[in-house]
């Protein structure tokens, strides 16, 4: 009976301590991070393609990527555009509410992007590049995956505070990602 008595107590000790909040681990939590991280990262990689468009960068840059002497300079150009706008779409559409179907939609063209980078990579015998094209695309078809059916966003109507978190999101595109891409391929000899 003391056993019993004893073992009671301890259950209502328990209960009657307050609940510890910390940090918890989230499937929506690992999506956002992932989208910002990604977002970012396909953002500033596209923007570096974007910038060859001038023809003295374009001649320079095979010199720092050897793979660009492969490919029509339009061809980069278009790339780099498709990752930029799919950098972008990770995280804007899902932030805003307007539209957040675009978000899966990105990933899904970033995955795309990915694989056919990585068979390129494979003609070309450049097997040391592929890693890093399957894992971009595989957390970009985790993220198309995720938002689409495990953790879809609901559309929202667009408020102040949901366009100033985004344009604060594209100033810090511009200012992290965008500026010093560009100070470095405009200003750095390859």
């Amino acid at each position: 009976m003391n056993r019993q008595v004893s073992e009671n107590l301890l259950v209502k000790d328990i209960e009657q301590q307050p609940k510890r909040r910390g940090t918890r681990f989230t499937l929506n939590g690992a999506l956002w991070s992932l989208q910002v991280l990604f977002g970012f990262f396909f953002a500033g990689s596209g923007f570096g393609k974007v910038l060859l468009y001038d023809g003295v960068l374009y001649a320079a840059a095979p010199r720092a990527v050897a793979w660009y002497a492969a490919v029509p300079q339009p061809l980069i150009v278009f790339i780099g555009v498709c990752e930029v706008l799919g950098g972008v779409g990770l995280i804007l559409p899902a932030m805003t509410g307007v539209k957040p179907k675009l978000t899966p939609l990105a990933a899904a063209g970033l995955t795309l992007t990915m694989i056919l980078a990585a068979g390129f990579h494979i003609m070309r015998g450049e097997y040391a590049l592929v890693p890093a094209n399957l894992l971009l695309g595989g957390v970009a078809a985790f993220i198309a995956a995720g938002r689409w059916r495990l953790r879809p966003i609901a559309p929202a109507s667009i408020t102040t505070s949901r366009a100033l978190k985004s344009c604060a999101v594209l100033g810090a595109l511009a200012l992290l990602v965008c500026a010093p891409t560009w100070y470095t391929m405009t200003t750095v000899q390859f």
